[in-house]
């Protein structure tokens, strides 16, 4: 992984020639109703296909456009516990998934070895899933270093599903996660984040999908999620000023 000492050095890579999933189709065959959930939401609802070109694709949007539901659905159409974990973690503690990934096509090329779905949401049930498995103490750590356990123990080439895994870490771990990104990618790993961070986003060899506007690629630096955190710490008096209305 990257040196984080004296400053953090990554490198950028091509996409990989094939990737494990290159895209996701709606079967609308099969859809008796778009006025229930979760065909109501426009995302799904206008959704029709949604392709993958590089190793790591981010799925921005804001709250409630979709990201969620829709890496959720991925990982049950791989066979993944839908509270998170690798192929090998099966539990379950309440069942509030919807049932959108029976109605899913995954354009696949090839069986990744290894996959993995990380849920920000429910891993809490999952710390507690791997405490009874194998004896792992994971809440005697903080919920950042859980977290950054999780994401050090990524050795295996495959596939995984990340759903907001900023939301524990600190600006400079989202950056030590960058890293694994990176030297994760060049192994051969394909990574599909929904997130928050303009850190994430930021990786140059990733590709931004945007979810508020029909999961259209977008640039970085024109991202709502750049363009706010910029406008903030540009100004941060004047922008309180505005939201305080003073």
């Amino acid at each position: 992984m990257g040196a984080l000492s004296s400053g953090i050095k990554c490198f950028t890579m091509e996409s990989m020639k094939e990737l494990f999933v290159s895209a996701v189709r709606l079967r609308r065959d099969r859809i008796k109703s778009y006025d229930e959930y979760p065909f109501c939401i426009p995302l799904i609802r206008d959704m029709k296909e949604i392709t993958f070109r590089k190793n790591v694709t981010f799925l921005i949007g804001e709250n409630g456009v979709g990201k969620s539901t829709l890496i959720e659905a991925l990982a049950l159409s791989l066979s993944l516990n839908a509270e998170g974990g690798s192929q090998n973690i099966h539990f379950s503690t309440f069942n509030s998934t919807s049932d959108l990934s029976d109605y899913l096509f995954l354009t696949k090329n090839g069986i990744p070895r290894w996959k993995y779905f990380l849920r920000a949401e429910t891993f809490y049930t999952l710390a507690n899933a791997y405490e009874e498995l194998d004896g792992r103490g994971m809440h005697e750590r903080s919920h950042g270093e859980e977290f950054n356990e999780i994401f050090d123990s990524f050795s295996n080439p495959g596939l995984y599903l990340l759903d907001e895994p900023e939301s524990a870490l600190s600006p400079k771990n989202q950056m030590r996660l960058l890293c694994m990104l990176n030297d994760m990618s060049k192994k051969g790993s394909q990574f599909i984040i929904a997130t928050h961070s303009p850190i994430l986003i930021s990786y140059q060899g990733g590709e931004i999908l945007d979810l508020n506007n029909g999961a259209k690629r977008i640039a970085y630096t024109d991202t709502e999620i750049y363009r706010t955190y910029k406008r903030f710490l540009d100004a941060p008096e004047r922008m309180q000023s505005l939201l305080f209305d003073n």
